[in-house]
């Protein structure tokens, strides 16, 4: 009889034990745990002070804050074929959630959302296509997108309205949408500020540079010493490493005894600038929430939200993107009436254009 109660009693601890661990290993939020993020680097480094950074930046917070393991990659080329080999790479390891940042990535993300169906993609900047340009967005994939057009234009007006008066330029890496929306977003902002807030800073065509990189910091240096020699106040430099450049030469002439500055892109660039104590050479910058986007959307999968097959819009109505919550450079005034402003375009008072105009008079 004891013994028989002693197996009886041995059998349904067994079963509890049992029990318990299969509800330690079910649900969402345990099966999240097991959740590991990949990122393959676009063109430049995890470090480039823009894209691939902020993108990671995102990914290591949301990582922290979950528990979750993390990896990147960086491809040995920008051909699809190096992208496909270290997307594989990610998958192989169990990274089957893997975030790419840039338009580079779309075919790439086109072959292994098919190839890899229980995996999940992110791609900010693009959409997938088979070298077509129809988009075809995978159940298992998100696009993103940003309206950079709208951040372009609010550092244009915070721009005008410090220099009050002066001359702009812009200088693009490669001339593709996003970069062309920052030009003519920003352009947009100088000539709002011009005509309803009693500012007059200018823009000449041949101060519009697209250098065709995003990783000659030589060449950014040398085009922003060619806009300065030319009687140049500001550069809005959206061209990563290329931008890096241009801030280097902004910094030099400074400490020079010049009074020139550059606007940031993408983050906060402002520690970029710094040449004396905590003065930088960054007035602003044009930002876009890339961190967010990617932290967004491994929440969303933690949730059983994952939004795949959608193409998303980060723009100021979601506060996806606009200027750094501190602009040291910039007057009480001048962020005052920057806020105002973003208010009448989340409100729809006021519309920015993301297609180019006649904007260089």
């Amino acid at each position: 009889m004891k013994k028989g109660l002693l197996a009886t009693i041995i059998t349904v601890m067994t079963m509890m034990l049992f029990l318990v661990g299969c509800g330690s290993n079910g649900g969402n939020g345990d099966k999240a745990s097991d959740m590991k993020i990949g990122m393959v680097t676009d063109a430049g480094t995890i470090d480039d002070k823009s894209f691939n950074q902020g993108t990671w930046e995102g990914i290591l917070e949301v990582s922290e804050e979950l528990g979750l393991e993390k990896k990147y990659l960086k491809p040995a080329g920008t051909l699809e074929s190096d992208y496909m080999k270290e997307i594989t790479n990610l998958y192989d390891a169990d990274f089957k959630f893997i975030v790419t940042p840039g338009f580079k990535f779309e075919t790439a993300i086109f072959a292994a959302q098919s190839q890899f169906e229980d995996a999940k993609f992110v791609l900010i900047d693009g959409t997938p296509h088979n070298g077509d340009f129809n988009p075809v967005v995978g159940e298992n994939t998100v696009s993103i997108f940003f309206a950079e057009h709208e951040a372009g234009f609010l550092a244009g007006v915070a721009t005008a309205l410090e220099l009050k008066d002066g001359e702009a330029g812009f200088i693009g890496g490669m001339e593709i949408p996003p970069v062309q929306k920052f030009n003519w977003g920003f352009q947009q902002g100088l000539a709002y500020a011009n005509e309803n807030l009693g500012t007059n800073v200018t823009m000449k065509a041949d101060n519009v540079i697209y250098q065709g990189t995003f990783d000659d910091l030589a060449a950014g240096q040398q085009i922003a010493a060619q806009m300065f020699e030319r009687g140049v106040d500001v550069i809005f430099a959206a061209a990563g490493g290329v931008g890096i450049g241009a801030i280097n030469e902004a910094k030099t002439r400074v400490a020079g005894g010049d009074n020139v500055w550059i606007v940031g892109v993408d983050v906060d660039q402002y520690a970029d600038g710094i040449y004396e104590g905590d003065k930088s050479v960054i007035l602003t910058s044009a930002t876009k929430q890339i961190d967010k986007a990617a932290s967004d959307m491994v929440k969303a999968e933690k949730d059983g939200k994952f939004p795949g097959g959608d193409t998303l819009i980060f723009d100021a109505k979601n506060d996806g993107v606009g200027l750094p919550e501190e602009n040291p450079n910039l007057s009480e005034d001048t962020t005052a009436k920057v806020k105002e402003i973003f208010e009448l375009i989340k409100s729809g008072d006021v519309t920015v254009s993301g297609e180019q105009g006649d904007l260089i008079k």
